[in-house]
């Protein structure tokens, strides 16, 4: 029984520090052909809209549409805020950090030149 209470203690302990992306990996998180219009603007509907949709404008900052999005893209605080890099507002500001994959999603739209795809 000491060794079953051990075994638990070690098995809770070792996952405790896992997460869901880590203990099953996105099979489908392939960052070639990202669009805006079906990969990145549902994200930030469900993402960022709340706070910087048209009718919210937290901080100043709109996301409502390409031309909005693009701007912040161009001055390159959009990819800063969501990679919560230092120097940028960590974005979103409240809740958990965007998932791997859909950061390298957007990423990798962006270094494709960010189209209106």
């Amino acid at each position: 029984s000491l060794l079953f209470i051990i075994s638990l203690f070690v098995l809770i302990v070792g996952c405790e520090s896992d997460n869901m992306e880590d203990l099953f990996p996105d099979s489908d998180c392939s960052t070639a052909n990202i669009s805006f219009s079906a990969d990145v603007k549902p994200v930030i509907q469900v993402q960022c809209n709340h706070c910087h949709g048209a009718l919210i404008e937290l901080g100043g900052v709109v996301l409502e549409n390409y031309a909005d999005v693009k701007g912040w893209v161009d001055n390159g605080r959009f990819l800063g805020a969501i990679k919560h890099l230092p120097g940028f507002s960590p974005m979103p500001q409240v809740g958990t950090m965007l998932d791997d994959c859909t950061i390298a999603k957007i990423e990798s739209w962006i270094e494709d030149g960010a189209p209106d795809n």
